[in-house]
């Protein structure tokens, strides 16, 4: 897939840049070494699969090829990375006219064309600071009917700048204009590689793998292979570590210690849960401060809401204004850590490449003013993770909670009977590779340590992010045999016969899927659009694509039901397979039915929003429909079991029900059995 190559242009290099601009501004950039294994792998000419495709000649594809380009070409932010270039914007427009035979789609683009498509998709991937360069501005300036030799010399250039990235990291670090932390090698979810059990301390009740894996040596493998990987890159040992997904228990502290760690950052719900454990208050101990381990780790915990402001919600913003509300939240904590400024620090993390791509120019205005403001204000000092432990006084913390930056919890990576299988073949495959070299003591040694890479590959954690229903997207089935491929080259690298069961596919088809209820507590906005990323991240889930009888499987509008309840409200979010909720529901009746001691209805209708008089239910219909009902509303006193079922009818006369059979069931307890209740 092209998403190294496309953020190396976008993202990774410019970022630094960017930081290092100002002599007032100290950030931390946190780097995974599988990521820097890929992009070396390009300088050494390493493709992807857009990169081969941009490379052919337009008028020798075969249709088939020009379908795929078609297909897959069109892969961007639309709002921000298509539609403001006329160019690209009327390819968009005419590869996604709705031609319902790909062999008709295809004989409407001209070679001409094709090539057009092929520059642009790669051309906006560019990052602002570098569209100065040639041949980047000739290309924008021109905008259509590229030549070859145009398009060959963009993606040589491509490769050009991708070899600037770590030298430029080096040379920021080297200069101390920034500092460069690690995660372990491949991207592995420590905790669970540890013991896979330790994933009951957040969700007590989940259903784990048949084979429990605790290799906490392959744990501290993982670490040792980064930290020797920094070493080789920046002459030293690295100091501090965000751990996969802020993903941190007990024993992964001890690991970190043993390799000369100093720091691991993680999220403040990890904190909160950590003082209930330690038996300390949380009045009393503040997210914004430095907090040190029992064996002496330092650990710092993000502040999730400042955090998410930039990763989610100030794209939309007017840059100005954004920074504005940035500036006055730090100075609103200022002026409550006024007596103890010197113990305080405002932790700010935040993924380096996704967000951007939804801000105008690639957060280019937004993140010159941020640092600009930042640099110029006499009461805010910004500091690098590892000045912050190093110069603040650190609060003991006796216990830690196990559990990542997503809901405190490993739920994206196990439980899911998917995750679970994926789980289970890594441990039997694991078994497998260490009685054959119990058995085989003699053993090509290089061959062997080919095999436990190809182990270690298989223990990151992006494989099992995209089992499981918490993450579906169009390339699901390819995760699903690319990894199967690294275990079964485990036994091809030892000469042995793959077992069959890594030769048939863990992502199942949704039919075979069954409701997921929700983890913990969950407040979404309710406006009818996908706030942010993490907005329903815990909530229960039913997918309704296949699942039940075949009743009207052509005209299914409703394709995912997602539900979870706050302390005072119960939420339904529906989704439609046109990802337009009013379009779906012109004309249409939408019945939501709730099973409690009375049988209660709500009927919908597309509108932008609608309040209940009295404040009992609100829904919001946009791109979903999202819908919140009051818990006192369902039950006098706010808690116990529930049914629902969600009816699209027309007319009175219901088109689609689901769940088709039986209703979704779900609890919802009361506040002193809630297992996330702050004491």
């Amino acid at each position: 897939m092209p998403w190294v190559r496309l953020h190396a242009l976008k993202d990774y290099l410019d970022m630094p840049l960017r930081a290092a601009e100002r002599e007032g501004i100290r950030a931390t950039f946190n780097l995974v070494p599988s990521l820097l294994d890929q992009l070396e792998l390009y300088c050494n000419g390493g493709v992807d699969r857009h990169l081969e495709l941009s490379r052919l000649r337009p008028e020798e594809l075969a249709p088939e090829l020009k379908r795929e380009i078609l297909a897959t070409f069109f892969t961007a932010n639309p709002a921000r990375m298509i539609l403001p270039y006329p160019r690209y914007r009327e390819l968009y427009t005419k590869g996604t006219s709705g031609a319902d035979e790909p062999a008709t789609l295809v004989s409407l683009f001209s070679s001409e064309e094709i090539r057009d498509l092929q520059v642009w998709s790669n051309l906006v991937w560019i990052d602002p600071l570098f569209r100065d360069e040639e041949p980047v501005r000739g290309l924008f300036a021109r905008a259509r009917q590229f030549t070859e030799e145009q398009k060959q010399a963009l993606l040589d250039w491509q490769i050009e700048l991708i070899a600037r990235i770590v030298p430029t990291f080096q040379k920021l670090a080297a200069d101390n204009r920034l500092e460069v932390s690690f995660t372990p090698y491949y991207h592995p979810i420590l905790p669970l590689l540890c013991d896979t059990d330790v994933a009951r301390e957040a969700l007590p009740s989940v259903k784990l793998p048949d084979r429990r894996f605790v290799h906490p040596e392959d744990a501290d493998a993982q670490v040792a292979k980064a930290v020797a990987k920094y070493r080789e890159l920046f002459g030293h040992d690295p100091e501090g570590m965000w751990p996969s997904e802020g993903s941190v228990s007990e024993e992964v502290m001890a690991i970190a210690a043993r390799h000369g760690i100093k720091w691991l950052a993680s999220d403040e719900e990890v904190l909160n849960h950590s003082l209930t454990k330690s038996g300390l208050r949380h009045a009393e101990h503040p997210i914004h401060c430095v907090y040190e381990y029992a064996n002496g780790v330092r650990l710092l915990f993000r502040d999730h809401a400042l955090s998410d402001r930039i990763g989610f919600v100030y794209s939309t913003w007017e840059a100005s204004r954004a920074v504005s509300d940035f500036i006055n939240h730090i100075k609103r904590l200022r002026s409550l850590y006024a007596d103890r400024l010197d113990h305080t620090v405002i932790p700010i993390m935040l993924d380096g490449e996704n967000a951007w791509e939804y801000f105008p120019d690639d957060g280019d205005e937004f993140l010159s003013l941020l640092y600009e403001q930042l640099a110029e204000d006499k009461e805010i000092e910004t500091v690098t993770l590892g000045e912050a432990t190093r110069r603040l006084p650190a609060r003991k913390l006796p216990r830690l909670y196990a559990g990542s930056w997503i809901n405190h919890s490993f739920r994206i990576w196990i439980g899911h009977p998917e995750d679970n299988m994926a789980w289970d073949l890594l441990s039997r495959t694991r078994d497998d590779l260490a009685a054959f070299e119990r058995d085989n003591p003699g053993f090509d040694s290089a061959r062997s340590a080919q095999a436990w890479e190809q182990i270690y590959i298989a223990e990151g954690s992006d494989w099992c992010w995209w089992y499981g229903d918490d993450h579906r997207g169009g390339q699901n089935d390819q995760f699903d045999r690319v990894y199967r491929t690294h275990l079964a080259a485990v036994y091809e690298v030892t000469g042995r016969e793959v077992p069959l069961p890594l030769l048939r596919p863990i992502a199942q088809p949704s039919g075979v899927r069954q409701a997921s209820l929700p983890d913990g507590l969950m407040t979404p906005v309710i406006d009818g659009r996908l706030t942010h990323f993490y907005e329903w991240a815990g909530a229960g889930h039913y997918d309704c694509r296949d699942l039940g009888g075949a009743m009207h499987r052509v005209d299914q509008s409703i394709s995912d039901i997602y539900f979870g309840y706050d302390y005072d409200h119960f939420h339904i979010r529906l989704d439609f397979h046109s990802k337009n909720a009013l379009e779906s529901l012109t004309g249409r009746e939408l019945v939501i039915t709730f099973f409690v001691p009375d049988r209660l209805v709500f009927e919908l209708t597309a509108e932008t929003r609608r309040e209940e008089p009295g404040g009992n239910f609100v829904y919001a219909c946009g791109e979903r429909v999202e819908f919140s009902v009051r818990r006192d509303r369902l039950w006098s006193d706010g808690f116990g079991e529930l049914s629902f079922a969600v009816t699209l009818a027309q007319g009175g006369r219901p088109i689609e029900t689901w769940p088709e059979h039986s209703p979704v069931t779900a609890r919802v307890p009361r506040r002193s059995e809630e297992l996330f209740w702050p004491t």
